[in-house]
């Protein structure tokens, strides 16, 4: 028998913890995406769409004009009307830009990226070496060398690093790199002080789902709720709502290399067998591709190429990757039930079979309308990287100016 219920009290004002201060949202922030997403648009329109005030508005807007953010388009202004003419606001494509910097297990990619997300230039070079400190050398030099190619046409506002494994995005550190080898490596403290520049750090999947909520071919859905998957020698996923991409306490969400997927027998590192990242990295991928002399050289774009070009054993190769690639987005949206779900994989990026193959393992959703290949087919290392300093931009853009 149960002892007697102990009286609870009311829960007084006293007991309550202290509010924080409360965040007023950035309205520079609400301008800057609003121009971005439908400029040419005239102020009062930006008011309408932000819910801001007119005279916020303009006093907004003439900080990013002054800040070559944005510029005034009078040729977009369509025929003239009664009253004050109305001169429209788009994003400024030559003024400023970002670097994106990409590691990946072979080489890295480096890239200048105007503030639509748009590549001006890239280049991407194999590591020499794979520690951390001969990396972040070569990377440096890499970055003055495009930066020379820039010329200082336009004011770079930042460089943002994306690459898979465990990364903190709070204090710019690569925790875990399987692939690589690398623990607990400071890139972003180092990278700034190398380049002046202030540098960001996240992981491919969470970086190139911001992008797609930028600039993205479903960026309306992606800014309601959305999963992004990323699929290359690394697998990893990030997922958002309500517009906001999460990343856990540790910035260690989306971790899903050892999800369980049937019909694979390739063994993990983990020792189980049938784990998602053993069954479809590109390492595996290329591996058989080079044992079945498709390809010469160990790269997953050498056999997109031959599987474009009509070889039936590469399509097939693909094909098979899509398969198991789809089961586990199976399973994702079980778990999300987002509105989105962007894939970033070479085959379904390239090869309709693939993307049609790909969402033949789904079922309950509309599939063709859910789930989407990449917006960033030919781009995706490079973007990646450049979203992460274009995610701080648009979030606070007359804070880094």
């Amino acid at each position: 028998m149960s002892g007697p219920v102990a009286e609870r009290r009311t829960t007084r004002r006293g007991d309550l913890p202290v509010p924080g201060p409360r965040r007023a949202p950035d309205s520079a922030s609400a301008v800057l995406r609003a121009v971005l997403r439908h400029g040419p648009i005239a102020r009062s329109s930006v008011a309408r769409v932000t819910r801001l005030s007119s005279a916020t508005v303009t006093g907004v807007a003439g900080s990013l004009l002054r800040a070559r953010l944005v510029r005034e388009v009078p040729e977009a202004a369509g025929p003239p009307g009664m009253g004050r003419p109305h001169v429209p606001l788009d994003i400024d494509p030559d003024a400023v830009a970002v670097l994106g910097v990409h590691i990946a297990v072979p080489r890295t990619t480096v890239a200048l990226l105007d503030l639509r997300g748009r590549v001006i230039l890239q280049r991407r070079d194999p590591h020499e070496e794979r520690d951390p400190r001969s990396v972040l050398a070569a990377l440096t030099a890499r970055i003055a060398a495009v930066r020379g190619q820039n010329r200082g046409r336009r004011r770079i506002l930042g460089l943002g690093l994306a690459t898979g494994g465990w990364v903190d995005t709070a204090n710019g550190t690569v925790v875990e790199h399987p692939f690589l080898g690398w623990r607990d490596v400071p890139v972003a403290a180092t990278l700034a002080e190398a380049t002046g520049l202030p540098v960001h750090v996240d992981s491919n999947s969470r970086a190139l789902l911001r992008a797609e909520q930028l600039f993205g071919e479903a960026a309306a859905e992606a800014g309601l709720s959305a999963v992004h998957l990323f699929v290359g020698n690394v697998v990893d996923v990030a997922f958002a709502t309500g517009g906001v991409v999460h990343e856990g306490p540790r910035s260690a969400a989306g971790a899903v290399a050892h999800l369980p997927v049937e019909g694979c027998d390739e063994p993990c590192s983990c020792g189980r067998v049938g784990c998602l990242q053993a069954a479809v990295s590109e390492q595996v991928v290329v591996r058989r591709a080079l044992a079945a002399g498709l390809i010469d050289r160990p790269e997953i774009g050498d056999l997109v190429e031959v599987a474009v070009g009509g070889d039936a054993e590469a399509v097939a190769m693909l094909r098979e990757r899509s398969r198991l690639v789809g089961r586990a987005v199976a399973m994702l949206l079980d778990l999300f039930d987002p509105e989105v779900l962007v894939v970033a994989e070479a085959g379904a990026n390239r090869l309709p079979v693939c993307l049609e193959t790909l969402r033949g393992e789904v079922a309950g959703v509309d599939a063709e309308r859910v789930v989407r290949a990449s917006s960033f087919p030919g781009t995706v290392l490079a973007v990646a990287g450049g979203a992460v300093a274009l995610h701080r931009v648009y979030a606070a853009p007359l804070g880094i100016t």
